[in-house]
């Protein structure tokens, strides 16, 4: 059974754990890298203040083990993003990713959004494929023309 936990900045070190892996399993799947996170970018103020300035932020927990993540941002003009989600690779294809992503909807229809939205590199076809799964379309690019990382703009409208 998949249970999701919201977040708190206390939580901080379950976050710091799954971020880390997340960006070592993952390099080019985020706006992020590791090097950033770690060394001296690996500071407890650091990780409590992303889990204060991104409102939601939850992990999917199976059998008492984090085995993914996900945030939404503060509703801007209706729109939610959706953001930092990942699911450890030895939990994907068991409903985790579903489960995040519903929270992080059903979260933006509790702060009245309309949209939820997200960026996904467009090589990462695999991550296009499993929103295309949970009702999201797509709504252009996000990142300028000729980006060495080009981004896609996929969008889900809040039932």
């Amino acid at each position: 059974m998949i249970t999701i936990q919201e977040l708190t900045q206390d939580d901080w070190t379950l976050w710091r754990a799954l971020r880390l892996a997340a960006l070592a399993d993952a390099p080019d799947a985020f706006g992020a890298n590791l090097l950033e996170w770690t060394g001296e970018g690996d500071a407890e103020a650091r990780w409590r203040s992303r889990l204060i300035t991104v409102p939601f932020n939850v992990i999917g927990v199976i059998d008492g083990r984090a085995s993914g993540m996900s945030s939404g941002t503060e509703p801007v003009e209706g729109v939610v993003w959706l953001m930092s989600m990942w699911v450890d690779p030895r939990f994907r294809s068991c409903g985790v990713g579903d489960a995040l992503v519903d929270a992080v909807v059903r979260w933006a229809k509790d702060q009245g959004a309309g949209t939820v939205a997200l960026n996904v590199r467009q090589s990462n076809e695999r991550a296009i494929a499993f929103y295309h799964r949970n009702g999201f379309s797509d709504d252009g690019w996000s990142s300028e023309p000729g980006a060495v990382k080009p981004e896609m703009r996929m969008v889900r409208q809040v039932p």
